[in-house]
């Protein structure tokens, strides 16, 4: 490199970059260099989950269409492993989605503005549960449970809202909610 590069250097110049590059090498076969790749392409490593966010909050409380608004959190890697010992199933790595909740409803389980982790593979009612939802024309995040076999309860949380009963053929259900992220001021 110094023949190609270092040409204009002064043999004094040369002779200390060889000087600094042996005592580096030496230094890192003696463990006193921590090997990593810092570059921002190489931050998924084996084992880990990239959790992309996308730009959706879903209502809870009275509903709402999709709007724009600043995210605060992006992607997550997460390592596969830990998500394993949080209990969490969920159908593919691939289906694992951030997104924001919104509103009062289901305070105490998801507050305003907590980003959640959700598996947009269920895309079916599959048990009681914390469900991302469409319903009367509006996203919401609500907690669901069979009423009967042609009706829902639409659950919030939260004492202070009401329930409601829905029809099933009136609810498209987009993804269930895995887990609340929630980031806490101390």
């Amino acid at each position: 490199m110094l023949n190609k590069h270092g040409k204009a250097l002064s043999a004094d110049a040369q002779s200390r970059l060889l000087q600094a590059v042996s005592e580096t090498l030496t230094e890192a076969k003696s463990g006193n260099v921590i090997p990593g790749n810092f570059s921002r392409s190489a931050r998924v490593m084996d084992g880990d989950i990239l959790i992309p966010q996308y730009d959706v909050r879903a209502a809870m409380g009275h509903g709402q269409v999709p709007a724009d608004y600043v995210e605060f959190m992006r992607n997550v890697v997460v390592n596969g492993v830990q998500l394993e010992k949080l209990g969490l199933e969920y159908t593919s790595p691939a289906n694992l989605s951030i997104i924001t909740g919104w509103g009062q409803s289901m305070a105490g389980t998801i507050n305003d503005k907590d980003p959640v982790i959700v598996d947009r593979g269920v895309t079916e009612f599959n048990g009681d549960g914390v469900y991302v939802l469409t319903w009367d024309g509006m996203l919401y995040i609500k907690r669901l449970q069979k009423a009967d076999a042609d009706h829902y309860d639409m659950i919030s949380d939260n004492q202070k809202h009401k329930d409601r009963v829905v029809g099933v053929e009136e609810v498209t259900i987009h993804a269930r909610v895995l887990y609340v992220w929630r980031g806490m001021k101390v």
